[in-house]
């Protein structure tokens, strides 16, 4: 049992980075990122008596860490849709502007991708994972996992021209 805590723990030091890396790069905020890296952790060391035999326990944390990302949001958006019919207004509580990308251009560039778009640039971008491994992780063609990083790829450009020409 020891032996099984020393690995996760060597696991997660080697890995917590990346994964918080890569999910401040989907959802715009190292806070959330963070909270959201700590769950697929937890739910990990939980698991870890199967996880450690796999390949790559990281893609399975990686891949967790996204659903709950992605589950965040979606709760976020009902809840705030909600709030906005009941109250019928918006008062905005923001983050700390130092920690949120969405404060950068590329940031700002990033979240106002489609989400299907932003998760494949990111991770082929920022988790440098190879296309085929994408679609074999997200479980998507390899032809559509290769259509959204074209069409991520042209959307930032568009954004960060525009950003660039209206500071110009």
């Amino acid at each position: 049992m020891r032996h099984d805590q020393q690995f996760f723990e060597e696991f997660y030091y080697a890995t917590y980075g990346r994964t918080v890396a890569l999910v401040a790069a989907i959802t715009g905020s190292r806070h959330e990122a963070e909270d959201v890296a700590q769950e697929a952790y937890a739910r990990a060391l939980a698991r870890w008596s199967r996880l450690r035999g796999y390949d790559l326990p990281e893609a399975w944390v990686r891949k967790v860490a996204l659903r709950i990302a992605i589950d965040s949001r979606r709760r976020l958006r009902r809840n705030l849709a909600a709030t906005v019919r009941l109250t019928a207004q918006r008062r905005p509580a923001g983050p700390d502007p130092a920690d949120d990308l969405k404060y950068t251009p590329l940031g700002m560039a990033l979240l106002g991708l489609p989400l299907h778009e932003r998760q494949v640039i990111v991770l082929h971008y920022v988790a440098d994972l190879p296309v085929h491994v994408i679609a074999r992780e997200s479980g998507l063609p390899l032809g559509t996992v290769k259509t959204r990083l074209a069409a991520g790829r042209r959307h930032l450009e568009q954004c960060l021209t525009s950003q660039r020409e209206g500071v110009a």
